[in-house]
């Protein structure tokens, strides 16, 4: 086979290796938001060359269809109602490559009661009333730091003043 044949079968084939890796992220998109760490994951787990996925990639944020703040806010959105404080939230994203200025613009944009939220988890998993006992009280507060809520918030969600009966 000629040199040039081989070499034209190469570029046939990278665009072709390049349509699909499009094709394939934007299969993913449709679902839901991603970040560029998430889709990069993803398509390298199906064997796409990295410099080929980086170039789908620059492609798609040049587009506006891979945007890393559209991503945010609808994770905030949704973790919010799963009733998922502000450092599960953030410690989330971290994993999910998002920048930390995204993140907190995404949860200051948000424009969310952490303490108000806190409370409405507490009580949907515990009831209404305060709890009585030390190892009842260890076990909310427990919950609520598992939640990722902060100690102010967790304090608000059971009443503390200060004093802790």
């Amino acid at each position: 086979m000629p040199l040039s044949n081989k070499s034209e079968q190469t570029q046939e084939s990278s665009v072709n290796t390049g349509k699909a890796c499009r094709k394939q992220a934007l299969d993913l998109l449709a679902r839901r938001e991603h970040t560029r760490l998430e889709l990069k994951r993803k398509l390298s787990a199906r064997a796409y060359r990295h410099d080929t996925i980086d170039e789908v990639l620059d492609k798609l944020e040049m587009e506006g269809l891979l945007e890393e703040m559209r991503f945010v806010e609808s994770f905030v959105r949704t973790r919010i109602n799963k009733g998922q404080g502000p450092l599960r939230i953030q410690a989330d994203l971290v994993q999910r490559g998002v920048t930390e200025m995204n993140i907190r613009a995404g949860l200051t944009d948000a424009c969310q009661d952490w303490g108000k939220l806190a409370s409405e988890v507490r009580h949907k998993r515990f009831g209404s009333a305060n709890p009585r006992e030390f190892s009842e009280r260890a076990r909310q507060i427990r919950f609520l730091q598992y939640r990722g809520f902060k100690k102010h918030q967790i304090d608000a969600a059971l009443d503390f003043e200060g004093n802790p009966d």
